[in-house]
């Protein structure tokens, strides 16, 4: 097991960051790290990383203590904070040659090479970070976070401030990194969660409200089925609504309305079929929606 947390608890003065949470995380595995501002992922990944210690509960990476081996911990793990805390006036290479050196390598410009090259930084490589843009920040701060090897990585909020086509590139580099490592990764874009993590934890409130896998959380905490339904003329929305398996429905636009049932998706569609037919109504399109993890991440953190 690569991370194992036990009753983990962070509390400020009377208030709890974190209270009293439990997960593990196998090797191999990239876990997407869900919740509101202020739920207690950074806690969480900042006890993990050894920064700061928790009130009370254990937590071990790699089988280690991070209270009681955390010079240990801190080897085997990359960190790439929520703020990449980087030296702006330093060149990149000679930022990664820093990096490799705290790290006591002894093949430190080949290993240097490798991350450029892994990273995508050969282009800018000889120019001064504080010159970047926030995508190649990002990806210095990547290279540095994994420049040892580590077993684990860890990353708050990696495609923070990033346009579309940074995002993708990043997302790429995780994915390709996390063949061999284990990775939990913090981020608010539940279009990067689904693409690239093999599981999802919800924190809100300093607790675990959902643990799983991505399908699985959605039919554990999205119920209703939702079908989306056009009509060839206008109608009044209460009309859906009386039917007997219709909980809710609501005009999209023009003629289509998207209506919300606990029934059986075949029973939704044949009870709308006969409705058309006794109202004399062309049905021009059915067809039912996914629950998205989105819908999941509001349904647990409301």
């Amino acid at each position: 097991m690569s991370i194992r947390v036990e009753n983990l608890t962070k509390t400020y003065k009377s208030q709890n960051a974190i209270d009293h949470i439990n997960f593990e995380i196998k090797s191999g595995e990239i876990v997407g790290f869900l919740g509101p501002n202020g739920a207690g992922k950074t806690t969480t990944m900042k006890i993990l990383t050894c920064y700061i210690p928790p009130t009370s509960g254990a937590a071990w990476v790699n089988g280690l203590n991070v209270e009681t081996d955390s010079i240990e911990v801190r080897k085997q793990i990359g960190y790439l904070p929520e703020h990449n805390p980087l030296y702006m006036d330093m060149y990149v290479k000679e930022y990664l040659m820093f990096a490799a050196s705290v790290y006591q390598l002894s093949n430190k410009t080949q290993r240097v090479k490798e991350m450029i090259e892994l990273t995508g930084l050969q282009v800018e490589q000889n120019k001064k970070i504080g010159q970047l843009s926030k995508g190649y920040r990002q990806r210095v701060g990547l290279a540095q976070a994994i420049i040892h090897n580590p077993k684990v990585l860890i990353l708050d909020e990696p495609t923070s401030g990033l346009d579309p086509n940074q995002i993708v590139e990043i997302r790429n580099l995780i994915i390709n990194i996390g063949k061999e490592k284990t990775v939990l990764l913090s981020t608010h874009i539940m279009q990067e969660v689904e693409a690239m993590c093999n599981r999802v934890m919800i924190v809100n409130k300093g607790k675990i409200v959902a643990n799983g896998k991505t399908e699985e959380l959605k039919h554990a905490f999205s119920p209703d089925n939702i079908v989306q339904v056009t009509f060839n003329q206008s109608l009044n929305s209460d009309q859906l609504k009386a039917l007997n398996s219709i909980s809710e429905a609501n005009l999209l636009s023009d003629y289509t309305y998207i209506v919300k049932s606990k029934k059986n998706e075949e029973i939704i569609k044949s009870e709308i079929f006969n409705f058309a037919v006794q109202q004399q109504l062309i049905l021009t399109e059915m067809k039912l929606i996914e629950s998205s993890l989105e819908d999941v991440f509001k349904n647990v953190t409301k």
